[in-house]
């Protein structure tokens, strides 16, 4: 069912885990956590895990409590937790206009509703929008169970939120697209401002373009000045990367500038940039 990447850095289990902050993404496609070292800015244990075939809430807390179990994680203690929820439940709602009353109506139009389904939402700070979701309830009770209180959000928060703080004032519009295995949010920005935001499911690099051509098409961009930068799991001059760049006359591959994070440990790219930024 599953794949796994392990791309420890160092067992450090014996060292005290009070200055250590625990970051865990969990979606259908797959799971990964890091533990960083809040005084060294070193991090000390990564671990990916890819499902093979889209997975179900019960299975992804299956193959977190193994993953956690093998590093010893889930004996121990941290600083930090957060839980990154990375699914296609989801609504961008502008500030102004958000009830917490109304959480189910801004998605039942966009995702299927059950009705012992938990709707939390997320502020997007210095942003005025909030994004309601549907967490995975029994990645959060069990997370509970092993540390007390912790901190969750949706991926989308984190990556529009980075994104927007990392942007420049630039009037031609950027669509920045995180690739995964099976996945791709795509954000597109002008001037600072979010344009779109959304998470599609793919399976080919047919698929993928379409989705791309299809988002910026309905925004009404021109190909001709709109940047496309990638990042994640995509280099330049990879399948991916040369499809879009018959479409598109801007693309490169994206790095995040004045970074904190310890990216001369992360050459092969395999960290999700969600999880990075949450650290």
């Amino acid at each position: 069912m599953t794949e796994k990447r392990n791309n420890s850095i160092e067992d450090s289990t014996s060292n005290n885990n009070t200055f250590k902050k625990l970051s865990i993404q969990v979606g259908l496609n797959g799971l990964s956590f890091c533990v960083l070292d809040t005084i060294s800015n070193e991090i000390l244990v990564f671990e990916k895990v890819l499902f093979k075939t889209s997975s179900t809430p019960y299975l992804i807390l299956k193959e977190l409590k193994s993953a956690l179990n093998q590093h010893n994680i889930a004996d121990s203690d941290f600083s930090e937790v957060m839980v990154i929820h990375k699914n296609g439940l989801f609504g961008l709602v502008p500030k102004t206009l958000f009830n917490k009353e109304e959480l189910p109506n801004y998605l039942k139009f966009n995702a299927k509703i059950m009705a012992n389904d938990h709707i939390v939402f997320d502020e997007i700070m210095n942003h005025d929008m909030v994004n309601v979701y549907i967490p995975f309830t029994n990645v959060n009770n069990y997370i509970f169970d092993l540390f007390g209180e912790f901190e969750f959000k949706h991926s989308g928060t984190i990556l529009i939120g980075t994104l927007l703080n990392q942007s420049s004032a630039s009037r031609d519009p950027i669509c920045y697209v995180q690739v995964s295995e099976k996945e791709m949010e795509a954000v597109v920005i002008s001037e600072k401002k979010l344009l779109f935001y959304n998470h599609f499911e793919y399976k080919t690099k047919e698929d993928f373009l379409y989705y791309l051509l299809f988002s910026l098409e309905q925004l009404q961009l021109n190909l001709e000045n709109t940047q496309l930068k990638l990042f994640g799991l995509v280099e330049e001059g990879d399948a991916i990367y040369e499809l879009c760049y018959r479409y598109i006359k801007h693309v490169s591959v994206f790095a995040p500038n004045n970074s904190s994070y310890p990216l001369e440990q992360l050459e092969d790219q395999a960290i999700d940039f969600t999880v990075l930024s949450s650290l």
